[in-house]
């Protein structure tokens, strides 16, 4: 934590906090989130900002335009903080947890949105330093609901010249930075087997074709066609997180289903995981005489940091936290994001920001994102705060190059 850092937060970050905290009190799911839009729009009040919001969803979209000598014409650098929490029930113990029952802010949306509010607010009181426009956009439904979609649907990308994001991570020490050139997050896609057989009475079971036991050879077939068709170094993860089958113990049913996901680090990879689960279940269904329907639901892309705005982030990131803080991931994780959208259509990167609480010794043993019992070192949102505003400044300052 550098000292000029501490200087330059220090003006925003109880309200900070304190917007953090009223956020994870009243956590809202998907794309309507009318009060965590409430609350963004009336901290960002005063600040002369031009803001618009979405028409499919509760986005906002806030420009700070430079006012610097050449900031006209000059160019526009984006700022993403995603808004929605899960559904979930908080056992975190924190004294503001969500007071919304199977609610809650387990993944950090929480502290992004504030992270960010407290950005604009130190930028837009040096607008007369930046020589072009921050946008920064606030975007609801990450957790399934693809919300970066319909934000850029409504315009959010028009004229940006490169985007940013900044991720908590619960598992990384409080303070450092973690990040990748190159796939940083997982493609994430589901898929549904339904193995259809005929049902008969459990205590003959040689008059009927039993789907159960060829569900749980699916299972079984799936994790060895990973591991026989996947290149080690170009991984994926085929989980099956759920079977159904059955009503009662001396029936056998028509029917058993079955619900799972697959991540993926490369779009060839991803592509052809899911094309080998529909040829696996429909072959191991038909060698037990029944058949499988397979049913795939194409999910988030893979998260690819540009090579150039990822080590443009890190460079920023050292003049923040000093070099020995800042860490390159030796791998892609496999979470996903819908940042990758962005990432798609402008180059940017995004980067992890640890906050394990500084009690926990063992950050690897701290409540992961998504746990009900997830919870942060709320000093690290200072230093999230002052990656976003060096980030902006810097890219302006160079016009928009990244190399």
């Amino acid at each position: 934590m550098t000292h000029t850092r501490a200087i330059e937060t220090a003006d925003v970050i109880d309200d900070v906090v304190a917007l953090r905290r009223r956020i994870h009190e009243q956590p809202e799911l998907g794309l309507d989130l009318p009060l965590t839009q409430a609350a963004v729009l009336e901290s960002l009040d005063g600040l002369g900002l031009t803001m618009t919001t979405g028409t499919t969803s509760s986005s906002i979209v806030a420009d700070l335009d430079g006012s610097s000598e050449g900031a006209t014409g000059g160019p526009t650098v984006l700022l993403r903080a995603d808004m929605d929490a899960l559904p979930l029930q908080e056992h975190s113990g924190e004294p503001f947890a969500s007071r919304t029952a199977g609610h809650m802010h387990a993944c950090g949306h929480d502290a992004h949105t504030a992270m960010l509010v407290g950005a604009a607010r130190l930028l837009a009181a040096r607008r007369d330093d930046l020589r072009g426009r921050v946008r920064f956009l606030f975007q609801p439904g990450e957790e399934g609901h693809a919300g970066a979609r319909h934000a850029m649907a409504d315009g959010a990308l028009d004229g940006v010249d490169a985007a940013f994001a900044l991720h908590v991570g619960p598992n990384l020490r409080s303070g450092r930075v973690a990040w990748r050139r190159g796939a940083i997050l997982a493609s994430a896609d589901e898929f549904e087997v339904d193995v259809i057989g005929r049902g008969g009475h459990a205590s003959s079971p040689h008059w009927a074709a039993d789907p159960v036991p060829v569900a749980c050879e699916i299972v079984l077939a799936l994790q060895t066609m990973v591991t026989r068709t996947v290149d080690a170094f170009d991984p994926a993860v085929v989980g099956i997180s759920q079977v159904r089958a059955g009503t009662t113990h001396n029936v056998i049913p028509e029917r058993a289903s079955m619900l799972g996901t697959v991540r993926a680090v490369s779009e060839a990879t991803r592509r052809s995981v899911l094309e080998n689960i529909t040829r696996v279940a429909e072959g191991v269904a038909a060698a037990h005489g029944c058949t499988a329907e397979v049913r795939r639901h194409e999910g988030y892309p893979v998260t690819v940091n540009n090579g150039r705005a990822a080590e443009f982030q890190a460079d920023v990131a050292r003049s923040v936290v000093g070099d020995r803080s800042v860490t390159e991931l030796p791998s892609p994780l496999m979470g996903a994001e819908d940042f990758s959208y962005i990432l798609e259509a402008v180059p940017g990167a995004m980067c992890f920001l640890g906050v394990c609480p500084p009690e926990i010794r063992n950050p690897l043993t701290a409540p992961s994102c998504h746990s009900d019992r997830m919870r942060l070192d709320e000093d690290a949102l200072g230093v999230g705060v002052a990656l976003h505003v060096a980030t902006a400044t810097a890219f302006l300052m160079r016009s928009g190059a990244l190399g």
